[in-house]
């Protein structure tokens, strides 16, 4: 399984050396509290680490400094516990280069009407400071996230945890590195796109690599290599022979796992963690991988077919964003359009994500209409059924569009034992028909990410973080 670094996030409050030395000592105490509460919820992803009382500007840019240089800081959070002169954040607030959230809340979640006083209210300024401090993020133009709401309260504890998967994300999306068999599917508009664009913008590093590459790294896998991801293969999934021979089923599975092994050296070796590969380009290979695909999906590797590099980048970074939960490479297929039964088929010729997967996977050998190659193994499964997610990257030349839409992920209504592949059908919440229209009209490719993880609101802060056009069809 590709593994995220340890990150963690710094608390910043801001206060000022008016109120003198007893209440700074109170607003770091609460600070503290909070902090501790926050780490013992178990709501959290990641550790949350109080750094200081910010009372100067001299003290806000430098730890807005040292959070650009410490690797294992994913983003900031601040918290205005009394009146902070928000001339004080300008400075460091324009120097930071990790994500900021602005945590608007107040230590107590009330107002204690038999002992408040005039010494309460100075101390506990939040409904104001927070005002404060919001401005001058808007001024700035800061692409910052603001939770409201008491900090002790379990929505408010997800909006933060939310938040830390998508900053952890934007992060890690500067490491995406993709490695690319083969070009993009010849004629199709839709795959291409400005890499070095997308470098600048979403930190992604593209790089080619001839087909030939793979054949000579499969070169080097033993059988016994192969061995041990057979037995490996049969613990988890049902190996279903059907109506081939059942040497010729085992050489055809073997032959995918010898593709997965090849791959997997490959991209430990060079850093990759999204790829792509294509049809059309399939020199010196016997099959086009599927099932070895499928298995790299389901240890976290990004990916997508016909060289889409930037859809397999994007795969890559909402796996991160869902810690590899119910995400992967998808592309609509076909249609039901009577009425009543309005939904997407999706699918792939074969590589469809077996984190998606909700019925066991079986793995099955069929024919391939296309690429003219051998029978290739894959994994048939039925996908999730409830709330999920569809987004895709769409690149204009003068800028990346965000273009997602929520849907109801479904249940086929029969099954269907002459289609040899996984399938995941949804409706648009917007309805079929006006879903699709604009997902048309924005300009939305057939090749998405699916997740029934991630939330729209964690797309938009994704998009708001990259400064990215986001269109979400309502």
């Amino acid at each position: 399984m590709l593994k995220t670094p340890d990150y963690k996030f710094w608390f910043i409050v801001g206060s000022q050396a008016l109120y003198g030395e007893d209440d700074l000592k109170a607003v770091k105490a609460d600070a503290e509290k909070i902090v501790a509460a926050l780490n013992e919820a178990g709501t959290l992803p990641y550790p949350v680490e109080f750094k200081e009382v910010a009372i100067d500007a001299a003290t806000i840019t430098q730890g807005m400094k040292d959070a650009n240089y410490d690797d294992s800081v994913a983003g900031v959070i601040t918290w205005m516990h009394t009146f902070s002169p928000a001339k004080n954040w300008i400075r460091g607030t324009k120097l930071l280069q990790k994500p900021l959230l602005h945590l608007a809340t107040q230590f107590r979640n009330d107002i204690p009407w038999s002992t408040i006083d005039m010494d309460y209210m100075n101390l506990n300024q939040s409904a104001h400071g927070d005002r404060e401090y919001g401005f001058i993020n808007a001024r700035l133009r800061k692409h910052n996230k603001v939770v409201y709401g008491f900090w002790g309260d379990a929505d408010v504890q997800q909006e933060i945890a939310d938040w830390m998967d998508v900053a952890v994300g934007y992060n890690e999306s500067f490491n995406i590195k993709v490695a690319r068999f083969g070009d993009n599917m010849r004629n199709v508009a839709v795959t291409e796109g400005d890499k070095i664009e997308a470098q600048i913008q979403l930190g992604w590093t593209v790089d080619y690599y001839g087909i030939g590459d793979l054949v000579e790294e499969m070169s080097h896998v033993t059988e016994a290599d192969i061995d041990k991801e057979y037995a490996d293969l049969e613990s988890r999934y049902d190996l279903v022979v059907g109506d081939n021979d059942p040497e010729f089923f085992k050489e055809h599975v073997r032959y995918q796992l010898k593709e997965k092994i090849a791959m997997e050296r490959f991209f430990e070796r060079g850093g990759y963690s999204a790829f792509t590969t294509n049809f059309e380009d399939l020199w010196g290979i016997k099959q086009l991988p599927g099932l070895a695909v499928q298995l790299l999906n389901r240890e976290g590797y990004g990916f997508a077919g016909e060289g889409d590099w930037k859809t397999a980048a994007l795969d890559r970074l909402l796996k991160i964003v869902s810690h590899n939960q119910e995400t992967g490479f998808m592309e609509d297929y076909t249609l039901d359009l009577r009425k009543g039964h309005e939904v997407i088929l999706g699918s792939h010729m074969l590589e469809v994500d077996p984190t998606l997967a909700t019925t066991k996977p079986r793995v099955e050998v069929h024919p391939l209409g296309i690429g003219d190659r051998e029978d290739p193994a894959r994994l048939v499964f039925d996908g999730i059924v409830g709330d999920a997610v569809d987004v895709t990257i769409s690149d204009f030349g003068d800028a990346h569009h965000m273009i997602t839409y929520a849907v109801d992920a479904k249940k086929a209504e029969a099954p269907a034992p002459k289609l040899p592949v996984a399938r995941q059908l949804w409706t648009p919440k917007a309805g079929l028909k006006a879903g699709a229209t604009q997902w048309i009209q924005q300009g939305g490719g057939h090749h998405t990410v699916f997740s029934g993880k991630l939330t729209e609101t964690q797309l938009a802060d994704l998009a708001q973080l990259f400064n990215l056009k986001y269109v979400n069809i309502e």
